[in-house]
C-alpha cells in the first residue's frame, strides 16, 4: 500500500543530548484527515519538520507521497501552515497568497485563478486587496490555510489551522479541509483544540514523550479509553444510605441537567445496582455503553500524571 506519508524508527536527538523522536513508525493513508495529538514537548513539531526537511532526523526513514523526504520531489506538492506564522506587512492577501503561488511555479492566468479560488475558499474574496497588518489573528489564520492550499497540493500540513478564529469562521474552515480531502489531498493537523481533531479527523495519533503511544480512529480510541464500561443515568431524591454508598464506590456523579450517572464494568453489579434502585421507586433513564470524548479518552490514554499537563478547555 502506497501511503501520503509513512516514517520508519524515526529518531531525533539534538546537540545536549535531548531526544525528541524515538523510533517514530506512522503511517498516514492517502484521502484522510489525520490529527497528531499529544502534550508540549511530544515532538510533534520535530516530526513535521523532520517530514518537510526543515529539521534533519538522527535515524531511520521517512517519505512523503512515497519519495524519501531527502528529494526535493517529495516536497513539490505539499502545502505547509506553520503554527504563529508571520506574513509581511505590507503585502496584501492576494499579494501573500500570490508570492506563495510563484514559488511554487504558478504563473499566468493559472495565478490569477489559483488567488482568487483560494481567498474565496476561506471566505475572504472581499479582503484580497487589504494589507495584512490590518487583519485579525482569525484572518491571519485564515490567509495562511489559503496559501497552504495554492496549487492544490497532494498533502498539506496544517500547525494550529482555527487558532485564533471564530467559531462561524472554524465551521468554514472545517468545510474547506473536508473539501481538499474529498478531491483526494491528505491532510495532516498539529492542534491543541481536541474538539477539531475529533469533528475533523478521520484517523488520530498519540505522541507522547517522542513515541506514538496510540493510534487509530476516533471512535476506536475513545472504546479503547471506554473499556467495558456501561452508564446507567437515574433522577432520585433521597435514598438509603446503603445504596448511596454502594453508588459512591462507582463515583456516581450529579450532570447539570439534574440526572446522575453511574459507570459500572461488572454485568452482575449492574444488574444488582438496576434492582436496587427501582427497588428504591427511582426513575432510571438509561443503560448504556459508556461514551467519551476525545479529550477525556486523550486524558485517560496518557495517564494520569500526564493529564495532569493537560487543561480541561480542550487544549494539550
Amino acid at each position: 500500500m502506497s501511503y501520503a506519508i509513512q516514517t520508519i524508527n524515526l529518531s531525533k536527538t539534538y546537540k545536549g543530548g535531548i531526544t525528541a523522536l524515538r523510533g517514530v513508525d506512522l503511517e498516514v493513508p492517502k484521502g484522510c484527515c489525520f490529527g497528531l495529538l499529544g502534550p508540549n514537548g511530544a515532538g510533534k513539531s520535530t516530526l513535521v519538520k523532520i517530514l518537510l526537511s526543515i529539521v534533519r532526523p538522527s535515524g531511520g526513514t521517512a517519505t512523503l507521497r512515497g519519495v524519501d523526504i531527502r528529494s526535493a520531489e517529495a516536497r513539490r506538492r505539499v502545502g505547509y501552515l506553520p503554527e504563529g506564522h508571520r506574513f509581511p506587512s505590507y503585502l496584501t492577501a492576494a499579494g501573500v497568497c500570490r508570492y506563495f503561488a510563484q514559488l511554487a511555479g504558478i504563473e499566468g492566468e493559472r495565478l490569477a485563478r489559483e488567488v482568487d479560488d483560494k481567498l474565496a475558499l476561506v471566505g475572504l474574496a472581499e479582503w484580497k486587496d487589504t494589507k495584512v497588518k490590518s487583519f485579525s489573528k482569525g484572518m491571519a489564520q485564515r490567509v495562511g490555510v489559503a496559501q497552504a492550499l495554492i496549487g492544490d497540493p497532494e498533502v498539506v500540513f496544517l500547525d494550529e489551522p482555527t487558532d485564533g478564529v471564530d467559531p462561524v469562521a472554524r465551521q468554514g474552515l472545517r468545510t474547506v479541509i473536508r473539501r481538499a480531502t474529498d478531491g483526494g489531498a491528505t491532510v495532516f493537523i498539529n492542534s491543541h483544540l481536541l474538539s477539531e481533531i475529533e469533528v475533523l479527523c478521520d484517523e488520530v495519533a498519540i505522541l507522547d514523550k517522542g513515541a506514538v503511544v496510540q493510534r487509530g480512529s476516533v471512535s476506536e480510541l475513545t472504546a479503547l479509553a471506554s473499556g467495558n464500561k456501561m452508564q446507567v443515568r437515574f433522577r432520585t431524591g433521597s435514598l438509603p444510605d446503603e445504596l448511596w454508598a454502594k453508588l459512591a464506590e462507582h463515583k456516581a456523579e450529579r450532570e447539570p441537567d439534574g440526572w446522575f450517572r453511574v459507570e459500572i464494568e461488572d454485568e452482575a453489579e449492574i444488574s444488582a445496582i438496576i434492582d436496587a434502585l427501582r427497588s428504591a421507586s427511582v426513575l432510571v433513564f438509561a443503560v448504556e455503553p459508556r461514551r467519551m470524548r476525545l479529550e477525556d479518552a486523550y486524558i485517560e490514554l496518557l495517564g494520569a500524571d500526564r493529564g495532569m499537563h493537560v487543561a480541561r478547555g480542550g487544549t494539550v
